[in-house]
Formats: C-alpha cells, sequence, structure tokens
C-alpha cells in the first residue's frame, strides 16, 4: 500500500531535488503542505497534481 503523506526529505529523494529547495517549496502558497504537530508532510496525490500544473504552465509559458 503506497503512503498517503511523505515527509519533506521523502520527496526531496523521490523528485531528486536537494533538502533545502524541498524546504523552500513548502513555503510557497500554492504548494500542497499538511501540518501535524510540528510534522510537515506533502500528499503524495496533491503533490503528483501540483507537478502536473507546473508542468501545464511551463507549456503555457513556452508558446
Amino acid at each position: 500500500m503506497e503512503k498517503l503523506l511523505i515527509s519533506v526529505p521523502e520527496m526531496g529523494k523521490r523528485l531528486d531535488i536537494s533538502l533545502s529547495i524541498a524546504w523552500g517549496l513548502t513555503k510557497r502558497k500554492d504548494f500542497p503542505v499538511v501540518r501535524i504537530g510540528r510534522r510537515v508532510l506533502i500528499p503524495v496525490r496533491e503533490l503528483e497534481a501540483w507537478i502536473s500544473k507546473q508542468s501545464e504552465a511551463a507549456k503555457l509559458e513556452d508558446e
């Protein structure tokens, strides 16, 4: 069973980005984050949707 939420370090590994960039993404208003106590977690499905949205926006900028 796939996890519903992943940690910031796990997101960084999955996306092959540095930990500082991963934490930076969590500060963005449009980035999906769930805070449980002091933990910052990322919903996997919402992360995938956010990536798709970013990809679409980049395609529109290139036109």
